[in-house]
């Protein structure tokens, strides 16, 4: 008599990369056909060929993925199934008592490498210019189709259904009292987490906080008039949105053909070019850390969760997550109906500045504001201080 396993206790996770895909990785990158230099002197048309043909020769030659793979070991590292797909995250418990535990969701281009900075922070306050008071035990998930985590091998894995997926695992770790928190795809996941409630959550803290009103949401979308009786804050956030509207082809690829960018499955420096034109902003970033001045991003940062994402070969199934949100109806920066306790911080380099008029309207039950005066869309990567300083502040009623 067999037994079969039951796939849904938690288990220790482990992974192993032989040599050889990373001696494989070096050769594709060696390989590379380059096109011609763009036509423009700025990033108007993309990536540009100077920054991508840097990232390559370094990726190529002085990058060391061992690095940071040793970091992850060191990690106390799982996987459960749930919903039939398989999970893997990253726990952490902190040594402190009373710690207040927290599920930490990433995005796209992300993954957990976004958050590597600031699980030291916040299980280990004390030795991190903290109190004891302001101890986290971290959960950080990886997100279906990204990573270590399984891929969706149907339709049906929307950011209403992996929230739902994220209630059920603080639920099979024991957790009866939690925050969540999220920023890009992070943030939709967390709002959403917010709107279903699962039990034991009590408060969300957002990055990119979703507080477009319905009608001005429609209409940045469509391209449609604005009402006229905006604020300068609710002005400048349009804006914001409307640039980045125009600049989101990547988006609007992953959202409408994902199969399509089949070569991220075959070209690590066609992956990394998509990748790290996510937003101008993110795009200077990166691109100074390549032309050697780092603010924030190192070059190794930036490499580090690309190769991530070409070992386990998710550019494609991580993409499918835009096509799922689409076909969902669920809007990227809209209000989503969050009633629980709400913390939102607001750095400047994100997308958009979320106007705290807009905030109050979208989480009746805001208990913290910030703008902050540095960071952009990586906050946790990017500004790991400031990021777990809001952390602390945003959940420090709830405990």
């Amino acid at each position: 008599m067999s037994v079969t396993p039951d796939n849904s206790t938690i288990r220790p996770f482990t992974f192993e990369f032989p040599d050889a895909e990373l001696e494989d990785l070096r050769a594709r990158i060696r390989a590379t056909r380059w096109p011609e230099k763009e036509t423009v002197a700025d990033q108007s048309q993309g990536t540009q060929l100077a920054t991508i043909q840097e990232l390559a020769r370094y990726w190529a030659s002085g990058y060391d993925w061992r690095k940071v793979e040793a970091k992850l070991k060191a990690l106390p590292n799982f996987i459960t199934e749930i919903d039939g797909l398989d999970i893997h995250f990253i726990h952490v418990r902190s040594k402190h008592e009373n710690a207040l535990p927290l599920i930490v969701t990433h995005g796209w281009p992300g993954s957990i490498i976004e958050q590597l900075k600031i699980i030291e922070p916040l299980t280990n306050p004390t030795a991190h210019g903290g109190d004891a008071s302001d101890a986290f035990h971290v959960v950080i998930p990886s997100m279906p189709g990204y990573g270590f985590s399984g891929k969706p091998a149907t339709t049906g894995w929307a950011p209403d259904r992996i929230a739902r997926a994220w209630g059920e695992l603080m639920k099979r770790l024991g957790y009866t009292k939690y925050v969540a928190q999220g920023g890009d795809w992070g943030a939709i996941v967390t709002d959403l987490m917010g709107v279903q409630q699962p039990e034991g959550l009590i408060g969300i803290h957002a990055n990119m906080a979703g507080v477009f009103p319905p009608a001005i949401d429609k209409a940045l979308q469509a391209g449609n008039p604005l009402p006229t009786d905006l604020s300068d804050e609710e002005k400048r956030a349009c804006e914001q949105m409307e640039f980045f509207w125009d600049h989101a082809a990547y988006g609007l690829m992953m959202g409408s053909r994902p199969q399509t960018l089949t070569g991220f499955a075959d070209s690590p420096v066609g992956l990394a070019a998509f990748m790290i034109d996510h937003d101008a902003a993110s795009l200077e970033l990166i691109s100074r850390a390549f032309a050697g001045h780092s603010e924030g991003l190192t070059r190794d940062d930036v490499l580090d969760n690309i190769t991530l994402f070409w070992l386990t070969n998710t550019g494609v199934s991580a993409s499918r997550l835009y096509w799922e949100c689409i076909k969902s109806g669920i809007s990227f920066f809209g209000v989503k109906g969050v009633n629980i306790p709400v913390a939102v911080s607001v750095f400047p380099d994100e997308l958009y500045e979320a106007p705290k008029s807009w905030a109050e309207q979208a989480y009746p039950n805001l208990i913290h504001y910030n703008k902050l005066d540095k960071g952009g869309h990586f906050a946790a990567w990017e500004q790991p201080q400031l990021f777990v300083d809001e952390l602390r502040a945003g959940f420090r009623s709830l405990r």
